[in-house]
């Protein structure tokens, strides 16, 4: 059995990935499906269609553990952005944010540096953690 520190980091990667998480409150298994509201997640459906009807079956046993919303992950790059020393970085990544398209010029910029894109990551990461640790009420 997986300790508890492996599941939460297993959700949080699968949730950073966009998919959408049900934990089992009596056996502890994970099923991870596609966000059926998600319009980009039509053409793989299908594949999830079998984990959807087992959880829709059993409904009463599984939580739900959803992803970030865009607010939610976007207050994520902006607490990021206090946390960068460099302030022509910080400004560069606080006019991204203030853009159209802000998840896009904000990745951008991130990519173009490799240590900010390792601390991006690993910012990003602890905060995904604690959104697991949040929705499971830990």
């Amino acid at each position: 059995m997986k300790s508890e520190e492996k599941i939460i980091k297993e959700i949080a990667e699968q949730l950073d990935c966009g998919m959408v998480c049900f934990l089992n409150k009596k056996t502890g298994e994970l099923k991870f499906v596609v966000d059926e509201n998600d319009p980009y997640a039509f053409d793989v459906l299908e594949f999830y269609r079998e984990g959807l009807d087992y959880i829709d079956k059993n409904r009463a046993d599984f939580t739900k553990i959803d992803k970030m919303s865009s607010r939610d992950s976007f207050q994520v790059m902006a607490d990021f952005v206090e946390t960068v020393n460099n302030k022509k970085l910080q400004e560069k990544l606080y006019s991204a944010l203030n853009k159209n398209k802000p998840f896009r010029n904000f990745n951008n910029v991130v990519d173009n540096y490799e240590d900010l894109r390792e601390a991006w990551f690993k910012f990003k990461n602890k905060k995904q953690i604690d959104w697991v640790k949040m929705s499971l009420n830990i």
